[in-house]
């Protein structure tokens, strides 16, 4: 095969009148070579061969991770973090490109996040996996995020009672090394019973849960009905655990042909989160959660004494099993925390004098 160069020689040569036995004298190409080209066109573009990629040996697998992920998706930054313990050398990038040709973008989020001073809030939520009746069980993961640092604890429980929320508040606290001054929830009914229940942004809190708060010395704060999103910061966190923890540990197990139980699941999530989620760079505050934490950890208030006052099983044998009988201090007695206490426990005894009765 001649090349291009070749070719639009004896195109010249043609237009020039030369005749095939003179072009093929000048050329050194056989005469029926000459005649083949001028009559059949320019030689076809040769095929270079495939590049070869750093990403080529582990298509198979990523072929294998995303089929079994289906119908959600494993992000490029996990994928990378388990073909780079397998050899892959290559960047992110080139990792992302390839995805791209599976999977669209995800549109950016358009939520306004509002920063809050060191110690101020946390951020509480549920992420349900199972629901109640599932072949394989209940389960669900308690949340909570700093406003702030954006460190995070996470574990995984097979019901969502308040004995589990208040028990999951302790070892978040713990796990913080201190209490923020105000939790913000969505409208959970383990935490209001009713909003406005004595005038505007006066709402009467569960019984047990209140006396729990008290305790530790945080303010709690609900979001807006229908307004989940003003709790964006662990909303964020949910979409996190969701898509960067839970599709790749369903997907590894699935492949094993295992189910992902609490246990699995918290032993995993404690070291995907020492590991992983608290010592990346944040995307909005540019900072390492552990790390924000440590300076955070120092306008905490202390971890009081064990909550062993009241049970929730004491409390209930007053108010009924929903606590829905107490008339608890509304949010904003909450807002000096000079007396709350004592005039909650002024209330609780009267009402345990009258059977209850508010």
């Amino acid at each position: 095969m001649i090349t291009n160069e070749e070719y639009m020689e004896l195109k010249v040569l043609r237009k020039h009148r030369l005749s095939l036995r003179e072009i093929s004298a000048q050329t050194g190409m056989a005469v029926n070579t000459v005649r083949k080209y001028l009559e059949g066109g320019p030689p076809a573009k040769q095929k270079l061969p495939a590049r070869k990629s750093k990403l080529d040996p582990f298509k198979d697998y990523l072929a294998g991770r995303i089929q079994a992920a289906k119908p959600d998706w494993i992000p490029a930054t996990v994928l990378q973090r388990e073909i780079a313990a397998q050899g892959y050398t290559g960047s992110v990038r080139i990792l992302q490109e390839y995805l791209k040709e599976l999977r669209p973008q995800a549109r950016p989020d358009p939520v306004v996040r509002f920063e809050t001073q060191p110690g101020e809030q946390m951020q509480m939520d549920w992420i349900e996996f199972r629901k109640a009746g599932h072949k394989d069980g209940m389960l669900a993961a308690f949340v909570a995020t700093l406003g702030h640092s954006r460190a995070t604890f996470a574990e995984f429980v097979t019901d969502m009672k308040l004995e589990t929320l208040l028990a999951c508040h302790v070892r978040a606290f713990e796990s913080f090394g201190g209490v923020t001054r105000e939790v913000l929830y969505d409208n959970m009914k383990t935490v209001i019973l009713k909003r406005d229940a004595y005038g505007k942004n006066l709402h009467q809190f569960q019984g047990a849960f209140a006396d729990f708060a008290h305790h530790h010395g945080f303010v709690p704060r609900v979001c807006k009905p229908y307004r989940a999103k003003t709790k964006g910061k662990v909303e964020r966190m949910n979409g996190y655990i969701r898509r960067s923890f839970w599709v790749p540990l369903v997907a590894s197990m699935k492949q094993q042909g295992l189910v992902v139980d609490a246990d699995t699941a918290n032993r995993e999530m404690r070291t995907w989160l020492r590991d992983v989620a608290n010592v990346r760079i944040h995307g909005t505050t540019g900072c390492v959660p552990a790390q924000a934490l440590q300076q955070e950890r120092t306008h905490l208030l202390a971890i009081p004494s064990a909550y062993s006052g009241r049970t929730v099983r004491q409390m209930q044998k007053v108010t009924g099993s929903t606590g829905a009988a107490v008339r608890p201090i509304p949010a904003a007695a909450w807002r000096g925390l000079q007396h709350p206490l004592a005039m909650y426990d002024t209330l609780v005894h009267n009402q345990a004098a009258t059977g209850g009765r508010p």
